[in-house]
């Protein structure tokens, strides 16, 4: 504790740096199913892209231990989403079952044709 006190600086990094770990898993576990270990996935690919801010990539590689931790710890998570359906995470998947429970291609079939527009003289 007096050590903490004596490097004011080096502490309120250390916070930070444990406070911000696992952001990349913590981030890809409250969205659809991504399959296992998704947070070290993310993060290992902001260090290959060539489109990554420099600023980015020392952050990712900080990030990159706790989120492989992260992941270890919420695999049974994982597994138990992994027998959910697919296409609940894809928007288009989830329109095309609303069209298909609304029978709209059905409705769109029967609707009255566009009246054409004439060119006025």
């Amino acid at each position: 504790m007096k050590l903490l006190k004596t490097f004011p600086l080096a502490s309120a990094l250390a916070c930070c740096t444990f406070m911000s770990s696992g952001c990349s898993s913590v981030m890809s576990h409250t969205g659809p199913n991504q399959g296992y270990y998704p947070g070290t996935r993310a993060s290992a690919e902001v260090l290959v892209d060539d489109h990554s801010s420099w600023a980015l990539k020392p952050l990712a590689l900080i990030d990159l231990p706790f989120s492989a931790v992260l992941d270890t710890l919420l695999l049974p998570w994982d597994y138990a989403r992994s027998d959910d359906d697919r296409s609940i995470d894809s928007p288009r998947e989830r329109i095309l079952q609303s069209e298909k429970q609304n029978h709209t291609q059905e409705n769109l079939a029967q609707a009255a044709p566009y009246p054409t527009a004439t060119p006025a003289q």
